[in-house]
């Protein structure tokens, strides 16, 4: 019998949460620490896997992420390790995609290398501006050269490379935007992540936000017209949006985050690190312990989980109403109909395909590109009673 998770893959999610420094707009489960003992987090690492293949065997992986946190800091060893590992308590994939997420001041060739001879065949490098100034605002350490550098040791060594920019900065314009998006476009990129910088509270900008210190952020009007600049731009470069903040040219989509838009199964090993499994038919949602020593001495009892709550079926649906409605794809109504145990207001369909933010039909529905910059409410409409 074919189980819901498996029409979404299985993947599993590492996180390393150290980094050189603490980004001031991060909020995002990361350490600055002097002193690493890699090798008690290889064997921390290996722990969980053994845990989680105990207790999901058989399966077949489709992708193996490792974020954080800057997992560009690990040694090669530890993520041949983990790769290893991962092959010998699961099948992997033939095309199994293997990510590690880089920040270009931890790049070096020799290291690069090692990735790749470990199995890593994506990077993720987060550049996050092409202009020297705003990469200092950022808190970034890389220059645009270093950064630029850095994409052309991984273009030389990896087939698969993405970066990351954020837009709607300090002091941005629409023409700053729009010439520095061409410019990244003109590299050698099949995949690229463009996410609007958002203020979260509890981070260094949070707080200058809220004294009144991060000063130039774009009125809200100048950030939906980047927004819309971005999808014409990377549409016309062959790179549309497959996903609300990605783009990736045909055959280049990142395999592990369909896994989480399409509401497979995902383990989640490391610190703060979230999963979705399906143990039995039942569908559980995990959370790791969040501070790194906290995390390494109850692996060491025999769990790093601080929970594990099983999602019933009708969060379920609302859960995969809130993934999949992200992904241009749309979602399957029928695989909602039994999720959620309910079918959509039909009303409430026809307001919104009248409004031109959806188009839905029996068989799927999905979001326009009308609507995509007013997802949340779609959403809210939607899963409403």
């Amino acid at each position: 019998m074919t189980e819901d998770w498996q029409q979404g893959g299985f993947g599993i999610y590492v996180h390393w949460p150290f980094c050189q420094s603490k980004c001031p707009y991060c909020d995002f489960n990361s350490h600055v620490t002097a002193n690493i003992d890699q090798d008690a987090w290889l064997q921390s690492y290996l722990a969980e896997i053994k845990r989680y293949s105990d207790l999901l065997p058989g399966r077949m992986v489709r992708s193996i992420f490792f974020g954080g946190g800057t997992p560009s800091l690990m040694e090669p060893h530890v993520v041949g390790g983990v790769i290893d590992a991962i092959g010998n308590s699961w099948s992997l994939a033939n095309d199994v995609e293997i990510s590690l997420e880089a920040n270009p001041g931890s790049v070096e060739a020799g290291r690069f290398r090692g990735y790749r001879e470990a199995g890593v065949n994506r990077i993720s490098m987060g550049i996050q501006a092409l202009n020297d100034r705003d990469l200092a605002r950022l808190g970034r350490l890389h220059s645009v050269s270093e950064a630029l550098r850095a994409f052309d040791v991984a273009r030389s060594t990896f087939s698969r490379v993405s970066f990351d920019l954020i837009y709607a900065r300090q002091d941005q314009t629409l023409a700053n935007w729009e010439a520095e998006l061409t410019r990244a476009l003109g590299y050698a990129v099949d995949h690229l992540s463009l996410y609007q910088l958002t203020i979260e509270q509890g981070t260094a900008f949070g707080d200058r936000y809220n004294r009144g210190l991060l000063r130039g952020l774009p009125p809200d009007d100048r950030a939906a017209d980047m927004y819309d600049l971005t999808q014409t731009i990377c549409a016309a470069h062959g790179m549309p949006a497959y996903e609300v903040s990605n783009h990736a040219a045909e055959g280049a989509q990142s395999r592990h985050n369909l896994i989480y838009w399409r509401y497979g199964d995902y383990v989640g090993i490391g610190p703060g690190a979230h999963g979705r499994i399906t143990v039995a038919g039942r569908k559980f949602a995990t959370e790791a312990h969040r501070a790194p020593g906290k995390w390494l001495a109850e692996v060491a009892k025999g769990s790093g989980d601080s929970a594990k709550n099983e999602v019933i079926g009708p969060e379920q649906g609302l859960e995969y109403l809130l993934m999949c409605l992200r992904l241009a794809e749309g979602l399957d109504r029928k695989r909602y109909e039994s999720l959620a145990n309910r079918d959509f207001d039909p009303v409430k369909l026809a307001e919104l395909t009248d409004l031109g933010m959806i188009e839905a039909d029996n068989h799927s529905l999905r979001v326009t590109d009308k609507g995509r910059p007013v997802l949340n409410a779609i959403l809210a409409e939607l899963a409403g009673d």
